[in-house]
C-alpha cells in the first residue's frame, strides 16, 4: 500500500473499534483494549504481552489483568464481528473453512498444552491446539477472509486431571471434545448470527468421521472435504446384511478402482486455480455412494446418498478422495472449487502469525489465550477488511486521512496511535 493508504488506516481503526465500546465496563478497559490490537499491528518482533506494554508506555500487569481479569464480554465482541461479516460481506460463493493450528509452547502451565501433532513442525511437539472457522468469499481477484470462531482443543489429559484445569482458570463446562464436534459448534453459533455459507470444507480429520456428516446434515450445510483411502462406503445398496465380503462396506480407494459405479465413468479435467501454488491441472471421477450409519448397535447403509469424488494430479499422480453430502444435482468444477479452497485458512494462520502476533501468547489462564486470539482476530479482520477496500481504489483518495500526522501508521509510537483513535 502507498503511504497515503497507510495514513488512511487511522480514522477508519478508531471507527472500527469504536463499534465495541459497549463491550467494555470502563473507559479504561477499552483504552486498555485499544492499545493491546495497536500492538498486535505494529511491527515488534515479539507480539506478547510484554513488548506490547513496554511499546505503549503503560505496566505489563496491566495488560496481563486486561486479558485475565478486567470486565468485558469477549463473547459479545465475538458474535458482533460475525454480524458484522453476516450484513457487511456476505457472498453467494462464501466457504467455511474447519481447521486446527497448533502453537508451539515450553513448559506445562499453558491451558492445554501436551505432547500432540504439530502441523507448523510438522511432529508431535509440546504446543497448544485450537480449533478454528474461517469465512471466506473465495473471490480470486480481490477476496476477503476472517477467522469467526477461534476454540482452546482441550485433551483428554487435561480434562481428566480438573485441578489443573481450574489452575489454568479452565471453566468446569470447557471439556474434552474431538475437534469436528467443536467445529459444528462453531458452525451453528455463526449461522445463528446470520453468517451463510454455500459450502464448508475441511481435511479428512473432519471427514472421516460420519457423525460429522451426519451433524452437517442436521445444520443443513452442505460440505465437502478430504476422507482417508479407508474410508468406508458402499457403492450400491447391499441386498442384504452380512459381514461377508460381497455385501460388506468397501474402502473409498478399491471403491474409486474396481467398483463398476467408477470404472464405467471416464476421467474429467479440471483446472484449480484458488491456490497458494497457481493453477494445478486434477482429473476427477464421481459417484454417489452410501455412507456407513454407525449410530446404532449395529453399522448399516446410510438411506441418504453422498458424493464420492476421486481426484488424481496430472503432475504428480497423487490421489486426494473427497466425500460430499450436496445433492445429486450439485456440478463436480463447483464441489471441487470448494474442496480446494482449504488454501484461504493456511494462509491467513501465516499471515496472522506475522502480523498480527496470533500465536506469540505467552499466557497462563483459559480467558487470556480466548481473548488473545480474539484481539488478534479483530485486528487481522480489520486490516482484511481495509485491504479488500483498498484495492482497486486510487491513493488520493485517501490523502489527508492521518488524524493531522505525516508518518505512516506503522511507523507511529503506540502512544501517538492510541490517541489519534481514542
Amino acid at each position: 500500500m502507498t503511504v497515503d493508504q497507510i495514513r488512511s488506516l487511522q480514522p477508519a481503526l478508531a471507527a472500527l473499534l469504536e463499534r465495541f465500546r459497549r463491550c467494555f465496563a470502563t473507559v479504561n478497559t477499552f483504552t486498555h483494549w485499544q492499545r493491546y490490537l495497536s500492538g498486535l499491528m505494529t511491527d515488534l518482533k515479539r507480539k506478547s504481552i510484554e513488548p506490547i506494554a513496554l511499546a505503549a508506555g503503560v505496566p505489563v500487569r496491566t495488560l496481563q489483568e486486561f486479558l485475565a481479569f478486567l470486565v468485558w464480554d469477549e463473547q459479545r465482541v465475538n458474535d458482533m464481528v460475525q454480524q458484522m461479516v453476516a450484513d457487511e460481506h456476505a457472498s453467494e460463493e462464501a466457504i467455511g473453512v474447519l481447521d486446527a493450528s497448533a502453537h508451539p509452547k515450553q513448559g506445562d502451565k499453558t491451558p492445554g498444552v501436551q505432547r500432540q501433532w504439530c502441523g507448523e513442525r510438522g511432529k508431535v511437539e509440546n504446543c497448544v491446539v485450537g480449533q478454528h472457522l474461517l469465512y471466506t468469499d473465495n473471490d480470486a481477484e480481490n477476496t476477503f477472509s476472517c477467522i469467526l470462531a477461534s476454540d482452546l482443543y482441550l485433551p483428554k489429559s487435561w480434562d481428566r486431571d480438573r485441578d489443573r484445569c481450574r489452575m489454568a482458570h479452565i471453566p468446569d463446562e470447557v471439556v474434552h471434545q474431538p475437534k469436528w464436534q467443536i467445529g459444528i459448534d462453531q458452525l451453528g453459533a455463526a449461522m445463528g448470527n446470520g453468517v451463510r455459507f454455500s459450502w464448508v470444507t475441511f481435511d479428512e480429520d473432519y471427514g472421516k468421521v460420519p457423525a460429522f456428516w451426519f451433524a452437517l446434515n442436521t445444520l443443513g450445510q452442505r460440505g465437502i472435504g478430504e476422507v482417508p483411502k479407508n474410508f468406508l462406503c458402499w457403492p450400491t445398496y447391499p441386498s442384504c446384511r452380512s459381514r461377508q465380503g460381497p455385501h460388506a462396506a468397501k474402502r473409498v480407494d478399491n471403491v474409486c478402482r474396481f467398483s463398476p459405479v467408477f470404472r464405467s465413468k471416464k476421467w474429467r479435467r479440471l483446472t484449480i486455480k484458488q491456490t497458494t501454488r497457481g493453477p494445478t491441472v486434477w482429473e476427477i471421477k464421481a459417484a454417489r455412494v452410501h455412507l456407513v450409519d454407525t449410530r446404532g448397535s449395529v453399522s448399516v447403509p446410510t438411506d441418504r446418498k453422498y458424493w464420492l469424488i476421486v481426484a488424481r494430479n496430472t503432475t504428480s499422480d497423487e490421489m486426494k478422495y473427497f466425500v460430499s453430502n450436496a445433492p445429486a444435482s450439485a456440478g463436480a468444477a463447483d464441489m471441487m472449487r470448494a474442496a480446494f479452497a482449504r488454501w484461504h485458512i493456511e494462509k491467513w494462520f501465516e499471515r496472522a502469525k506475522q502480523e498480527a502476533g496470533f500465536g506469540a501468547f505467552e499466557v497462563r489462564t483459559y480467558k487470556s489465550l480466548i481473548r488473545h486470539w480474539l484481539c488478534a482476530r479483530v485486528a487481522m479482520y480489520f486490516l482484511a477488511e481495509q485491504t479488500h477496500r483498498l484495492r482497486g481504489e486510487k491513493s488520493a483518495d485517501h490523502a489527508g486521512a492521518s488524524c493531522g500526522r505525516g508518518e505512516p501508521f506503522d511507523r507511529e509510537s503506540l502512544d501517538t496511535r492510541v490517541a489519534c483513535v481514542v
